[in-house]
């Protein structure tokens, strides 16, 4: 079943990538690996997956802990100064940065290993009061410029979640104010190149305004009973 929906993923991927003239080595495509047991991740990374996604700090360190592959982990969920400290060592890229506080911890826990730790911030472009993420300009500058000055952190781009409807011209709405947020922050000189927006039920939109990040579990899992 892994095998087929990542085809079916992939097909329309690179449908949606010809549709738009966008190339398909530009999308990172991030397996949202939540509540998988280790057995399901080691069938995806048979099949090539080297990029998967965790939203609990806990679960992403106990599962790193336990694939020997080299693979690249995203953590993608809400994250907790209290919690960096379980995953700084496996993370490739942090995609929910949304405060100056969660970011100097990072780039604390970053100094002590040696290591320059990839992130993104998170935006909340919904308005939604159940999602997180920095939701004005002038916070997400103030932030971003923050960032950009530590050594340790690299700052990559921004994140976001789109609302949950059939709408799609709000959905579109939400990625396209990522991606005038990203245009804002490059041209006040910072060099942000990581859109990391699109799940399983909108990823094809998330293509055409331009996503290089796609955050999908479902389409490829099924879904979960928890």
């Amino acid at each position: 079943m892994i095998a087929q929906n990542l085809n079916i993923i992939e097909e329309k991927i690179s449908e949606t990538c010809l549709k738009t003239g966008r190339k398909r080595h530009e999308i990172k495509l991030i397996v949202v690996s939540k509540t998988q047991s280790i057995e399901v991740l080691k069938t995806a990374i048979e099949l090539g997956i080297r990029d998967f996604g965790e939203n609990k700090a806990q679960e992403l360190k106990e599962k790193a802990e336990k694939i020997s592959e080299k693979i690249n982990w995203h953590f993608i969920g809400h994250l907790q100064t209290n919690k960096v400290k379980y995953i700084i060592n496996f993370t490739e890229y942090i995609h929910s940065i949304d405060s100056i506080k969660i970011a100097d911890e990072v780039n604390k826990r970053a100094e002590s290993i040696k290591k320059v730790q990839k992130i993104l911030l998170e935006v909340n472009t919904s308005g939604e009061n159940t999602k997180f993420g920095l939701t004005n300009e002038l916070e997400l500058l103030k932030t971003a410029e923050y960032c950009a000055k530590k050594k340790n952190l690299s700052l990559v781009g921004l994140m976001t979640m789109a609302p949950f409807t059939r709408e799609e011209k709000l959905i579109r709405k939400s990625f396209i104010r990522l991606r005038e947020l990203k245009e804002f922050l490059n041209s006040s000189g910072l060099e942000l190149t990581e859109l990391s927006m699109g799940m399983s039920n909108d990823y094809q939109i998330a293509i055409e305004e331009g996503a290089t990040m796609l955050r999908i579990g479902t389409a490829l899992f099924g879904q979960r009973n928890n």
